[in-house]
């Protein structure tokens, strides 16, 4: 499973992110259940990340993490 590269527009500034297909998958399955863009969540999560985490990286950890939350407990 390689990473494909998408692209996105973080506050007017056009970008890409290498992501394995079950992570834009299930990124995209986010924003749609989250009533957001695409560009809105990435933005909202680069927003967030530290300096030294890259985006893709972050947007695998929010992922991982959101599912988490609605699976555990």
């Amino acid at each position: 499973m390689r990473p494909e590269k998408h692209s996105l527009t973080l506050r007017g500034h056009r970008t890409s992110v290498s992501l394995e297909a079950r992570f834009w998958k299930a990124f995209l399955a986010i924003a749609t259940r989250e009533g957001k863009t695409i560009n809105g969540l990435a933005a909202q999560i680069d927003e967030a990340r530290r300096p030294d985490t890259g985006l893709a990286t972050a947007i695998r950890g929010f992922v991982l993490q959101w599912y988490q939350d609605r699976h555990e407990g």
